[in-house]
């Protein structure tokens, strides 16, 4: 195998740079001019781009497809939705470049997130926390008459790639019944899975609508006003996806209004969400600050993914998490 130069934007803390430098052997490896601390920061144009044959990171797009010596990319996020572009598909099928994600990292955090959101809620956790925060009251009987078992409960899916997979996993010891909703059903995803065009036909059986779909152009705002007005009012929102797939006014008036039950929401529109949004003092929602993907071990894990894709990349293999 030639040998290879590695770029990257991600200043990755000790252990999990020694990792890198360990697993990547005889290539070489090259920084971005500003490296960023987390794998979600995409790079502006950087001098030292074009001497890369491998990216480990989130290159400018423009200059990825200016390339010419790029001959794979691999994203440290699970999200593509800057680099989901037909033009950088031509332009990288043309060449033969190579660009994979790190949906497998994080499919395993996001999932646990989502199912201790949904414990959470059915549990009655966040009433309780808000008590203990505020008042300091023993309010025993509301929470134990509020509380449920997910135990039969509907849940609808919005999404089934990695994550959506893991989740059907984690909820089988709690016997819920699933359907999953995803642009073209194959047939094999192990559970009912229909296209996401039939969403508003499904969104009145569920009890919980968990909403794990990436951004684009057919998602940007797919939950809004007409889709939360089909939901139960004891139906519960959740959102790990993307927060630009959500009308954000619509979801607060659905909640204010007991349109919905409640929401859980990893993720919003802006982000950081600004103090003063009224979202934040909203009782029945609550908001955790995108980190449903983190974990303490996430940039070794994204080195260690990364080192086993170089594996498959020096053999000639197919590559784990391909999307290109």
């Amino acid at each position: 195998m030639q040998k290879l130069t590695i770029w990257t934007n991600v200043a990755y803390p000790t252990e999990a740079m020694e990792r890198l430098r360990a697993g990547i052997g005889q290539h070489a490896l090259i920084f971005a001019t500003q490296r960023e601390q987390t794998v979600l920061a995409k790079s502006g144009k950087d001098e030292n781009l074009p001497l890369a044959d491998v990216v480990l990171g989130q290159p400018d797009v423009s200059q990825l497809m200016e390339s010419q010596k790029i001959q794979w990319v691999q994203l440290p996020s699970a999200g593509y939705t800057a680099y989901d572009r037909n033009d950088l598909r031509r332009s990288f099928r043309s060449r033969g470049v190579l660009m994979s994600n790190s949906s497998s990292v994080y499919a395993e955090p996001c999932a646990q997130h989502l199912l201790a959101q949904m414990l959470g809620q059915a549990r009655r956790m966040f009433d309780a926390a808000t008590s203990q925060l505020t008042n300091h009251q023993w309010p025993y009987r509301a929470i134990r008459e509020k509380s449920v078992l997910l135990n039969g409960q509907n849940v609808l899916l919005l999404g089934f790639g990695a994550i959506g997979r893991r989740v059907v996993e984690l909820l089988k010891p709690f016997e819920v019944n699933i359907i999953a909703l995803r642009r073209t059903p194959t047939g094999n995803e192990g559970v009912v899975c229909r296209p996401i065009s039939e969403l508003h036909q499904h969104l009145p059986w569920a009890d919980h609508v968990a909403n794990i779909l990436p951004l684009s152009d057919e998602t940007t705002k797919i939950i809004g006003a007409a889709e939360l007005a089909k939901m139960k009012s004891s139906a519960i929102f959740y959102n790990i996806g993307r927060g630009q797939t959500v009308d954000q006014d619509a979801l607060l008036s659905a909640l204010r209004g007991g349109q919905i039950a409640a929401a859980s929401l990893d993720v919003t529109d802006p982000e950081p969400l600004p103090p003063e949004h009224p979202l934040w003092t909203t009782p029945n929602c609550v908001i955790t600050p995108h980190t449903a993907g983190g974990h303490s071990t996430e940039f070794i894990r994204v080195v260690a993914h990364f080192v086993n894709n170089l594996r498959r990349f020096e053999k000639g293999e197919a590559l784990a998490d391909q999307i290109i």
